[in-house]
């Protein structure tokens, strides 16, 4: 199969015609438009943020200060009608700050359970490598297994659950850098960029007016996430494309100038993520192209580069710095599969 072409075997479409209210193309749109009310150019992380809770991901957004990453997340929360909860990160904090804790009642002597901040639909992780390893690993059962465990007592989490992380890729004093094992829980690591000079332009149009009161306004309901979600689950993949997306992956293992390659969580992820992008275009099933946009924001976190390589990239042309070295190694990893005709 081509990358253009569509699977003689796959489904109808779950878009409806001329972008009904349930088509996700037209949803998407919806909740861009809301979110543009109140934040300008950053269409491309509301994407990245709907695919990721389409497909039951999580997400780390990395960018300096003052791109609105936290009104961002706020904003976002609201046009989907989801509980939203921000919890900043500092060097103080203890587990129980985020999970909550059993206490004692006096009056009848019974132990009672306080749920902490973790227990909303969109959790902000504000600077996330703040807080010690000890904090970092609490939302480790919460990301993978969507509940709390406390003095031998499962919790379940709010449904649609997403913890959404900040962190800031210049200051690293004070910080603890995030394990390998947490890492590999994000979906994606999406890498913010300054906003363009149009955008800039409009940004100091609009924002330095008087401040309005009002949010975002709320486009969409838990239910219409949760439809989102039941189509995602019937996006068709064909054979051919499980063989890429898995030939994809491992090519991060076999190459020479990568210390660690992606895992077989990874490659879980990666496909739910490939389904909610294909939703989110109006299609019904997978092709090529939905695996190489999203091979980036996948990986990038996950593999890790052989010092050598990193010494090399630092004293060469035109790669040195930033995330250039871990882009031209993953698109050399992409071109090194062979793309199902």
């Amino acid at each position: 199969m081509s990358a253009g072409s569509e699977a003689p075997s796959a489904p109808p479409a779950p878009a409806g015609p001329g972008g009904s209210p349930d088509d996700p193309v037209e949803m998407l749109r919806r909740v861009n438009d809301a979110i543009g009310q109140q934040i300008v150019g950053y269409q491309d992380v509301v994407r990245a943020l709907s695919t990721a809770l389409i497909a039951e991901g999580h997400i780390l957004l990395e960018g300096v200060p003052g791109l609105a990453k936290t009104q961002l997340v706020r904003t976002f929360a609201q046009t989907l009608q989801l509980s939203f909860r921000r919890i900043q990160f500092t060097p103080d904090m203890l587990p129980s700050d985020i999970l909550g804790a059993t206490i004692l009642r006096p009056k009848d002597q019974q132990f009672e359970f306080r749920p902490g901040p973790i227990f909303a639909n969109v959790i902000l992780a504000d600077e996330i490598n703040r807080a010690p390893p000890k904090v970092q690993s609490a939302l480790l059962e919460a990301m993978q297994e969507r509940q709390v465990t406390l003095d031998g007592v499962s919790h379940p989490l709010p449904t649609p659950f997403i913890v959404i992380a900040t962190q800031n890729p210049l200051e690293h004093e004070g910080t603890y850098p995030l394990p390998e094992a947490e890492l590999d829980r994000f979906l994606f690591r999406w890498i913010m960029e300054y906003p363009s000079a149009e955008s800039e332009v409009e940004i100091l149009r609009t924002r330095t007016r008087a401040a309005e009161t009002a949010g975002a306004t709320s486009v969409l309901t838990p239910e219409d996430v949760s439809r989102l979600k039941s189509l995602h689950r019937d996006v068709f993949v064909h054979e051919d494309l499980f063989r890429y997306l898995a030939a994809v992956v491992r090519q991060t293992r076999v190459d020479k100038s990568l210390l660690l390659g992606a895992s077989p969580r990874a490659s879980v992820q990666f496909l739910m993520a490939a389904k909610a992008a294909a939703l989110l275009d109006g299609r019904s099933y997978v092709v090529p192209d939905d695996v190489r946009r999203l091979a980036f924001p996948v990986f990038n976190h996950r593999v890790i580069l052989r010092p050598e390589v990193v010494s090399r990239a630092m004293t060469g042309s035109g790669t040195a710095g930033g995330y250039g070295p871990v882009a031209q190694l993953i698109a050399q990893d992409l071109d090194a599969v062979d793309v199902p005709r």
